[in-house]
């Protein structure tokens, strides 16, 4: 049984406000690891990184409401990958 495009895209918006308070989580969290980033995704708190998170997450919408869903469900993979890393930066698990 397939989706309704509606409903893809309620999924991805749900998962994709998840990714972008996770990176703005992870880009202040103050983790050594974000030193490794360039300055430009780590200055202003991430709002460049919060931005690209913010324009693969419009273009995953429109695409799937245009007749590519598989479009929608790589973003799904994505975010659900991209969730697991945050959790395992904020914890200290990394």
């Amino acid at each position: 049984m397939a989706l309704s495009p509606v409903m893809l895209i309620a999924i991805l918006f749900v998962l994709g406000t998840l990714n972008i308070a996770a990176n703005k989580a992870v880009v202040v969290s103050g983790h050594p690891m974000i030193e490794a980033l360039p300055f430009t995704l780590r200055e202003n708190g991430g709002r460049l990184a919060v931005m690209a998170e913010a324009l693969l997450l419009f273009a995953a919408m429109l695409l799937a409401a245009n007749g590519f869903p598989s479009a929608g469900w790589i973003y799904v993979i994505y975010s659900c990958g991209t969730l697991v890393a945050a959790w395992v930066i904020l914890t200290g698990r990394a």
